[in-house]
């Protein structure tokens, strides 16, 4: 019953990506039973996203169409940590690029890391709530990016995520943590 889990052995690993902007890694693993496998592995870099709350407890959401399911989703605002920058620097550049609402290191909370697939994916979601976010700057979108801002209230973002209006894994996770942690501003 107590049987000791231990992680699998890389025996070989080779960079086999497609392109710079899908990288995988083939590896050749060893596992604990001896068997011996070719295990792919997309090595796409952590994510950031922020949960930002207006003074009137309104929730700030980006609609944005997502080319890998073809549809356009409501999620939180957030993306890709950049190149040699901190989580929360990068969650910050985010919210700003995507939003146009600049905040500051010591106002962002921290709402815990996810790991949407970690079968397949290296890669680790971190979310972050703001409160008191207003939008003092502008957008700064990507060339692949067109994003819509959509502001709800609290209460009915939670049931958005509750009922499937809301259905991004990561977006749905860190609401539901934000409802749980302050139950007040969620109407909990």
């Amino acid at each position: 019953m107590n049987k000791e889990i231990k992680p699998w052995t890389v025996l070989e690993e080779e960079d086999v990506s497609p392109s710079h902007w899908f990288p995988v890694t083939k590896q050749k693993v060893r596992l604990t039973n001896n068997n011996v496998y070719d295990y792919y592995l997309a090595e796409l870099g952590d994510v950031v996203q922020v949960l930002a709350l207006t003074k009137q407890h309104e929730v700030v959401l980006v609609k944005q169409y997502k080319h890998g399911l073809g549809q356009i989703l409501l999620e939180l605002p957030g993306g890709m940590q950049q190149k040699d920058t901190s989580l929360i620097q990068s969650a910050l550049n985010e919210l700003e690029e995507e939003t146009g609402i600049k905040a500051s290191g010591e106002n962002l909370v921290s709402l815990g890391k996810i790991a949407i697939n970690p079968t397949k994916l290296k890669q680790v979601t971190y979310g972050f709530i703001v409160f008191d976010a207003e939008f003092n700057s502008v957008q700064q979108l990507e060339d692949t990016e067109d994003i819509q801002i959509v502001l709800k209230p609290a209460t009915e973002v939670l049931q958005l995520a509750l009922n499937g209006g809301i259905w991004v894994t990561d977006s749905v996770s860190f609401i539901l943590r934000a409802a749980m942690m302050y139950p007040e501003v969620f109407g909990r």
